[in-house]
């Protein structure tokens, strides 16, 4: 009847009935508590003090609870000082010490209160042990006094001790910015980022460092996540595209100073092999200057351009080795007539931008040469020992996958490859063919194969093909176009080139019987369930809708990176689902801290998409089977006790 070996083991856990009859009772309760907070963000391509903001403000709900609780004590300036300090603790708390009629001890006892009143309204739907799990260590003593201080009349002189202590010992700050923390990891029960942390934006790293603190999170791979795991399983195709997109937006301090990855043999190349190359069309876009590893505009570009073509060529090397990718309409470079500076590209022949060209061999135009060879070996080493990029693939590898399924709610990055009539395709990839779920299962699987347990006769710099395709296969769920046209954007002038066709789940998606289809396929019932994407962003200011197949799916990138926001028209998008409702926040373009310590927050737009019939309970959502799973567990330890096949030792009641 029991699986005595299991049971004897949650023993040394539950050592009697009275232990395990308590946690019974815990896991019950916990089951009768309302659902946590979700929110999903995706497509933050290295925005960290924007994605920081949305998190600490909760997408705009911070400052609606402000407004609840302080409607009549405080006036609209303070609230507004009281969001900003959970915003963003250490700007705030500057403000204030540069400004001298405050007095600061007396702001701080006032602040801290407020914290606890706010930190207290954001809990109640949690356990009290859960609550203190999420309070920071060494403080969770101290805070979980003042969120309960219910007896004013007898400890009233105990509650002032405790701030007051605070303010005294000088941890003041760290108290206030760590109780600012706890406020929105409780306020932000679950966060699903449904792929793109990184590329266009200066800081992934410290996205990841941020998120890797945090409490409940997961990620649904993006191709810009994929392209950075290739790298880091040791890809020469996908070492050469994050180098390339990331010099070419200027963000040297990440590269060199965040990871660790050393450009100085590139560098060095670049400026002796284009001395005397403008390379004008490989300038960078400059989004943010660099502190710490400032590097010349032109010397930029020919690193650009250096790593642009060996990218070329590795590229044309792995298509070669790989027909079942069908990418042999990108092997681009044996097309250049190298005389006359022209191109020929779907019969059509198009005038270069740029003509120079080196070190490539017309005759054998996807070779190497012996210095590229060293410059991409060099490369692939410190991109794979960097142990902080290492850690955060890691991360990913074990909190992410392709897609998620939580809640009734479907999240992943891209598309599903379908033909011209909305049906789930057959791709092949490695001689295996799946369709739907199933090609997502295959590729996942291949992805973590690569990564973890490559095969060891794997050509050099092969390593992590199929992230690479999956960075830019037209059948890849992470791409979902017909073509990625870098070498286009680089060489030709004319746009119409430059045109990257999108699949045809595009157009299906605004279907509601597509969408409904595609949930079955997850094993999702299609009333209920709902469908999270990024990738594309949503052009509001030429009319789009985040929300598609009349409200079965919902499009989240909104343009978090400042490179979309002017295509955009807004800044990015947070869906919320918390126990009575579906919600989606459309932010406006964050505005970094001035020099002179200001800093203005503009609230996002919150728009309800649906409001639940009843409020969702935990014994409502996917939580529910593992706690009821739990007590189940515990009920049959029980009868063991009871019927003397595990000793029972009452010592410890």
């Amino acid at each position: 009847m029991y699986d005595l070996k299991y049971l004897k083991l949650l023993s040394q856990k539950y050592p009697n009935r009275r232990a395990a009859s308590a946690e019974i009772i815990n896991l019950n309760a916990i089951l009768a508590l309302p659902k946590g907070t979700e929110y999903y963000l995706s497509d933050l391509h290295g925005e960290y003090e924007a994605f920081r903001h949305m998190i600490q403000s909760a997408s705009g709900v911070i400052k609606m609870k402000i407004n609840e609780i302080f409607a009549d004590e405080l006036n609209g300036r303070q609230r507004y000082h009281l969001a900003s300090l959970i915003y963003n603790a250490p700007a705030e708390i500057k403000r204030v010490k540069l400004n001298p009629t405050i007095d600061y001890r007396q702001w701080c006892k006032d602040n801290i209160l407020r914290l606890i009143i706010v930190c207290k309204a954001v809990s109640t739907k949690y356990t009290r042990s859960k609550v203190r799990k999420r309070l920071p260590k060494y403080w969770e003593y101290s805070m979980d006094e003042l969120l309960h201080a219910d007896d004013e009349a007898n400890k009233g002189t105990y509650y002032d001790a405790i701030i007051d202590s605070v303010i005294e010992t000088g941890m003041a700050e760290v108290y206030i910015s760590q109780l600012t923390q706890a406020i929105t990891e409780l306020c932000v029960d679950r966060l699903h980022i449904i792929g793109d942390i990184f590329d266009r934006g200066s800081h992934p790293d410290q996205i990841m460092d941020y998120l890797m603190q945090y409490d409940d999170v997961d990620f649904q791979w993006g191709n810009h996540d994929i392209v950075w795991m290739g790298a880091a399983a040791g890809s020469w195709a996908c070492t050469a595209n994050i180098l390339r997109m990331n010099i070419s937006y200027n963000n040297f301090d990440m590269l060199e100073i965040g990871y660790g990855i050393n450009l100085r043999p590139l560098s060095s190349f670049a400026n002796r092999v284009y001395a005397k190359d403008s390379c004008e069309a490989f300038m960078p876009k400059i989004l943010e200057e660099n502190k710490y590893d400032p590097v010349s505009k032109r010397t930029a570009a020919k690193m650009h351009k250096a790593i642009a073509i060996m990218q070329f060529k590795i590229e044309g090397q792995r298509i070669k080795d790989n027909p079942e990718f069908n990418l042999n309409h990108r092997l681009l470079l044996d097309k250049i007539d190298y005389e006359n500076g022209t191109i020929e590209i779907k019969g059509k022949t198009y005038e270069l931008k740029d003509t120079n060209f080196p070190t490539i061999d017309p005759e054998d135009p996807y070779k190497l040469t012996d210095e590229e060879l060293r410059v991409i070996r060099n490369l692939q080493a410190s991109v794979t020992r960097s142990k902080k990029l290492q850690d955060h693939i890691k991360f990913l590898f074990s909190h992410g996958a392709l897609y998620k399924v939580m809640n009734d709610k479907l999240m992943f990055h891209g598309c599903i490859p379908v033909d011209a009539n909305g049906e789930f395709e057959k791709c092949t990839i490695y001689g295996e063919s799946h369709s739907g779920k199933a090609f997502f299962d295959y590729l996942d699987g291949l992805v973590r194969k690569a990564y973890f347990s490559p095969d060891e006769d794997t050509k050099e710099g092969a390593e992590g093909d199929i992230m690479w395709y999956l960075w830019l296969g037209a059948k890849s769920p992470l791409f979902g176009k017909d073509q990625m046209t870098t070498f286009e954007r680089l060489f030709i002038a004319d746009k119409a080139t430059h045109k990257e066709h999108t699949s045809g789940y595009y157009k299906f998606r605004d279907d509601r019987v597509f969408c409904e289809r595609i949930l079955k396929e997850f094993g999702i019932d299609p009333k209920r369930g709902h469908i999270l994407n990024g990738h594309v962003p949503v052009k509001i200011k030429d009319g789009e809708s985040p929300i598609k197949g009349e409200g079965k799916l919902f499009v989240i990138d909104g343009g978090i990176s400042k490179a979309y926001q002017k295509t955009t028209g807004i800044a990015g998008y947070t869906f919320i689902y918390n126990s009575w409702l579906m919600a989606l926040a459309e932010h406006k373009p964050y505005m970094p801290l001035q020099p002179n310590g200001k800093q203005t927050f503009v609230a996002p737009r919150i728009f309800i998409v649906d409001k639940l019939d009843k409020r969702i309970l935990v014994r409502d959502t996917d939580q529910a089977e593992e706690l009821q799973a739990q007590v189940n567990e515990l009920k049959d330890l029980i009868e063991a006790y009871r019927k003397g096949l595990i000793k029972e030792d009452t010592s410890q009641q």
